[in-house]
């Protein structure tokens, strides 16, 4: 399944200025692959034209979200919340115009709770990598 354009929406609570996802395709219940073109108007694209190392992780997370509103049953993306951030690498900051392709899965979950793990790539080049601990609220 591949989804694009107004259609993440459908997958993500999140909404213009914050949204971080342009593209999704479904691997299989446990990851996905998504990508973003890095904009100027982006929120988080700091005064040297390169996003934030912040912005990465938001995008991963999203990344996640999308993953998480692709397997949902009830028509509402679920909404999720950061809890720990660890392991956070990032090699370099993606400029304006830069496509960023990331694949995200999901490992262990108990509860509410979730471990995830994202890599985010531009053209084959490795940008950031981060695990991430999500609150999904029911």
């Amino acid at each position: 399944m591949r989804i694009k354009g107004d259609d993440i929406k459908r997958l993500i609570p999140q909404r213009y200025p914050f949204m971080m996802v342009d593209e999704f395709e479904c691997c299989d219940d446990n990851s996905a692959v998504t990508a973003l073109t890095v904009r100027h108007d982006n929120y988080f694209i700091t005064y040297d034209g390169a996003m934030a190392e912040t912005g990465l992780i938001e995008h991963i997370a999203q990344s996640c979200s999308a993953l998480a509103g692709s397997k949902s049953t009830g028509g509402k993306a679920p909404v999720g919340m950061i809890v720990e951030v660890k392991n956070f690498q990032c090699q370099r900051r993606p400029s304006v115009g830069e496509q960023l392709e990331t694949t995200v899965s999901f490992g262990f979950s108990f509860g509410n709770m979730t471990m995830a793990h994202g890599v985010t790539t531009i053209q084959g080049e490795a940008v950031a990598e981060v695990d991430l601990k999500i609150f999904v609220q029911e």
